[in-house]
């Protein structure tokens, strides 16, 4: 009797495992291996902060131990990769490593150089997730034409280098995931706010994700488009302190009635950035509460 129990919970631990069951003391979670990240070298741009930052937290979740928290100023960047390891060890995952990356975007160089540093360092990549973006509000006619430069070189031709440089090498090791962090605004025009350089901005993003996508298809490396609605960053939180009517118009014109938490977006990115999602390019996947639907 002895021996068959031990035999009976050998057997059901070896399929815990296969199946990437995680059991704890009082309840067993179920999920599909195939949204696991574990083994995958990841990468984010605009990574200190924001979005970016929680898209890193999800990875690290997901089982990634090895990422590139990609940001212009290289303290930030190293500061926020070391929280991530920090917490990583906190939470028993000591095989996690993250390494900080300066990287302004818009350079074409330095968005090689970005890469140089992460292929020497992990030896290949395998989830891009380009994230870094900018947003001014000015009415049209008034808008400085410096900075919509700005916002064109960072939010369309830093994407564009993002992409391009993760497919150079992720089609030689045979395929890859890239997700372009688009908006809600390249669908619909955001009211009341003025921002016609940043609506534009992201529905380039949009196709420029889809032409991608065509053009890649058959090497194995995907390309699609997560689209956040009025999300409560750190930032957009500090706004809406300051302006109650604007939160207000904001959540009435959502149809859940609420703004999205950052971690809304957690199964999404994971979702796209693995192989749960390895029928999908091209596509687009909104998360905005409803919003688009009015």
């Amino acid at each position: 009797m002895k021996l068959w129990t031990l035999q009976n919970k050998a057997s059901s631990l070896l399929r815990s495992n296969l199946f990437g069951i995680r059991r704890s003391s009082t309840s067993a979670t179920r999920t599909l291996p195939s949204f696991s990240l574990q083994g995958k070298v990841c990468m984010v741009t605009g990574a200190a902060r924001g979005l970016g930052n929680e898209f890193c937290n999800a990875f690290i979740q997901s089982g990634c131990s090895s990422l590139a928290v990609v940001d212009l100023v290289k303290k930030e960047a190293q500061e926020a990769a070391d929280e991530l390891a920090e917490r990583a060890q906190a939470n028993g995952l000591t095989d996690t490593q993250v390494i900080g990356i300066e990287c302004d975007v818009s350079v074409e160089h330095s968005v090689k150089k970005a890469y140089d540093e992460i292929i020497s360092t992990f030896g290949r990549i395998d989830s891009v997730v380009a994230s870094a973006g900018i947003v001014h509000n000015y009415p049209a006619l008034d808008y400085p034409v410096d900075k919509m430069k700005q916002l064109y070189d960072v939010n369309v031709h830093g994407v564009y280098f993002t992409a391009r440089e993760a497919a150079r090498h992720m089609i030689p090791q045979g395929g890859g995931s890239i997700v372009m962090i688009a908006s809600m605004s390249a669908n619909i025009v955001n009211y009341p706010q003025h921002q016609t350089p940043y609506n534009s901005s992201k529905a380039a993003v949009k196709h420029m994700a889809a032409s991608m996508a065509v053009e890649w298809a058959k090497t194995g490396v995907r390309v699609n488009v997560l689209s956040p609605g009025y999300m409560l960053t750190k930032l957009t939180r500090t706004i809406l302190e300051r302006d109650p009517d604007l939160k207000n118009t904001w959540e009435t014109m959502t149809p859940m009635g609420r703004l999205g938490e950052p971690e809304d977006l957690a199964g999404a990115i994971v979702f796209l950035a693995s192989d749960a999602s390895r029928f999908m390019t091209g596509s687009e996947v909104r998360v905005d509460g409803g919003y688009c639907l009015l």
